[in-house]
């Protein structure tokens, strides 16, 4: 049975390109099956034959072949022997619809082709929110729950529906992810996700939750992205997988040893002997006892612990000379009387 694509298409025999196209936009967007839930059948054929007039008529040679010989000759190549030389070894090749489909309603709306003609599909624009943390967080590694809203879309003009997941679609679905039709109404949702916050992580470690960000019109749902920040901490402080602290020493103590007492951020208390003299300027560094290395399981980095003595100071401006002969080292004296210079002794 023959097939009036102009009639199919709801255009005059002599439409202009510009003609096809609108009236093809108008057609498609009534007919598509995700917009036609309770007559789906009936709208999914409506729309393969919308997109088969649409692909003969707008293509120059399929239209002639099609004005000529109609329907049934262009698509078994049947011509008349005396046709013109562009016409013989003609084959005809049916668009898929939904490639059709994403053509029109691609690039900004949802889809784009590359060279080789493949179909890609845009998604949303990621969420990105700050997720604060402690150290002691970062050190032992936690779990938080965390309320999120964000807008979703459904594909009927319905509200408070989830994406939908169709693989059976080449273009209009990519990956078994739905790209949301253009008809959909937006809603907020509230949900509650949970993040494993892994030990070692460091500021600016991104969790990204695939399609949890908003949704828009004609694209993938948006990615949302959790971005690590570290709160200050009152004693420790982190430098790189370093966990530095600074202590005060009297000259006593600088000159004779002594315990440090501490606690660990994971709550363990840490006995560390000071043996040695502490100079000006003096760093201890205990291994394997600073922030876990996240992509070295078991691997810590080291515990610095910086001398602060200002009783040196006072030393340092009485008895200069002694002090020379006390370090064995001219540039340790000088370098900490010039930075201190005019400084006032504090006991």
């Amino acid at each position: 049975m023959s097939v009036d694509y102009y009639k199919t298409l709801k255009v005059s025999r002599n439409a202009s390109e510009e003609d096809l196209k609108k009236s093809y936009k108008r057609l498609a967007m009534k007919w598509h099956p995700d917009k036609n839930s309770e007559n789906k059948k009936e709208a999914e054929a409506k729309f393969k034959q919308i997109s088969e007039a649409y692909d003969v008529l707008s293509d120059p040679q399929k239209r002639q072949i099609y004005d000529i010989y109609g329907d049934e000759a262009l698509k078994s190549g049947q011509f008349d022997p005396s046709s013109p030389s562009d016409r013989r070894g003609f084959k005809f090749n049916s668009r898929d619809a939904e490639d059709i489909f994403a053509e029109f309603f691609g690039g900004s709306d949802g889809y784009s082709r590359s060279t080789g003609g493949t179909v890609r599909i845009r998604k949303a624009a990621p969420v990105e929110n700050k997720l604060p943390c402690s150290l002691e967080e970062l050190y032992k590694g936690s779990k938080r729950k965390m309320k999120i809203s964000r807008i979703v879309l459904d594909g009927t003009g319905d509200c408070q529906v989830n994406p939908v997941h169709q693989a059976d679609r080449r273009t209009y679905f990519l990956a078994a992810k739905a790209v949301l039709p253009f008809w959909s109404k937006p809603t907020t949702i509230e949900e509650v996700l949970a993040i494993h916050i892994k030990p070692g992580w460091k500021k600016g470690t991104k969790i990204t939750f695939p399609e949890k960000g908003n949704h828009e019109p004609g694209a993938a749902p948006g990615d949302l992205i959790f971005v690590i920040d570290e709160k200050p901490h009152d004693v420790f402080k982190r430098d790189g997988n370093d966990l530095v602290i600074n202590q005060k020493i009297s000259l006593v103590d600088a000159l004779a040893g002594k315990t440090i007492n501490l606690t660990a951020l994971d709550g363990r208390e840490l006995t560390i002997p000071i043996t040695e003299v502490v100079k000006p300027g003096h760093e201890q560094k205990i291994p394997n006892e600073g922030m876990p290395i996240s992509k070295e399981p078991g691997k810590k980095g080291n515990l610095r612990i910086k001398f602060e003595s200002r009783f040196w100071l006072f030393i340092l401006l009485v008895y200069p000379e002694e002090c020379k002969t006390f370090f064995a080292s001219v540039d340790i004296y000088v370098g900490y009387a010039r930075t201190h210079r005019g400084g006032v002794f504090v006991v």
